[in-house]
């Protein structure tokens, strides 16, 4: 990983913000989408589902597995909440968007340490934040964020880059990470509402590709016990179940402990966890056949899987 010193290299003043002073209220912030650039050489994942599925608690310990597999990780938080690396970090890291206010969005005074965290095992950790609320566009920051990591060439020396974006869909905005990644992958749990939302993932994905390079990678189930509704739903639509995580009181305790799955006491049921992150990181890695998938309409959801 890029060793992070005090220098301050110049960064042009992002064009793409603008402070609404009108229609959208004091200190709105809104998007102008630019031409995306290849992250450097990494493989770049971003990770979706349903708020609350738990894809925070899956992609750290997701990077964590790619760390134990000797890659150079760097994970990126897409949530106003911003507690994407907090297991990783121990603590909640100050947002770029809270950096680029405290110096008046002139960003050519931030220096890395400012926005990059060094997390367990090395994984370096970026909470990107969110626009002040009811105001502004999710994609300004992700677009401002990956701004910085690429003119303080951070991203030159990662393998691995993993979007956790906040959970549903509901605008451009959240959707922006897909103009970054090469494989989206999709957390659900097997019940009705988880997937619901990872259907409109489906349709955000496949809007993406249309322009970008992004693909379907598959889907992970979290906290089930079973997977019959969601293995329904996949061979609907086209997509592939990659690995499951049942619910185990250790993976709640571990974020309580503020700590990765791989830091906890050992027990045969936490070493079954471990090694199903580092067999899908190891799938990851080699490489995934992207999934041609169809999201369906509503109602045939609902007759699917017999909800009422």
């Amino acid at each position: 990983m890029t060793t992070m010193t005090d220098a301050r290299p110049a960064i042009a003043r992002p064009n793409i913000l603008r402070k609404a002073m009108g229609g959208d209220g004091e200190g709105s912030v809104q998007v102008h989408m630019e031409p995306v650039a290849k992250l450097g050489t990494a493989k770049v994942f971003a990770i979706y589902g349903k708020g609350g599925i738990g894809k925070s608690t899956t992609s750290s310990n997701l990077s964590v597995a790619f760390s134990k597999l000797g890659k150079r990780v760097l994970q990126i938080g897409c949530d106003p909440k911003h507690d994407s690396t907090f297991t990783l970090t121990k603590r909640m890291v100050p947002t770029v968007i809270d950096v680029l206010e405290s110096v008046d969005f002139h960003s050519e005074e931030l220096r890395t340490e400012d926005f990059v965290y060094e997390g367990y095992n090395g994984v370096m950790c970026v909470e990107a934040g969110g626009p002040p609320a009811g105001t502004g566009c999710g994609g300004y920051v992700v677009g401002q964020t990956v701004k910085l990591l690429k003119e303080h060439h951070l991203l030159e020396d990662t393998d691995v880059v993993i979007f956790d974006v906040l959970g549903d869909v509901v605008c451009g905005g959240f959707a922006a990470p897909l103009q970054h990644a090469d494989r989206a992958l999709i957390v659900t749990a097997n019940d009705f509402d988880s997937i619901f939302a990872m259907n409109r993932i489906v349709a955000a994905i496949a809007a993406k590709s249309r322009n970008y390079n992004v693909r379907l990678g598959g889907v992970i189930a979290n906290r089930s016990a079973a997977t019959d509704q969601i293995d329904k739903f996949n061979d609907a639509v086209g997509l592939k179940l990659m690995a499951r995580f049942p619910d185990l009181d250790v993976i709640r305790r571990s974020r309580l402990k503020k700590s990765s799955l791989f830091e906890m006491e050992p027990s045969p049921e936490l070493e079954a966890v471990q090694n199903e992150y580092l067999r899908l990181a190891a799938a990851l890695w080699a490489g995934t056949e992207p999934l041609i998938a169809e999201s369906m309409k509503d109602r045939d959801i609902f007759d699917l899987l017999g909800y009422d």
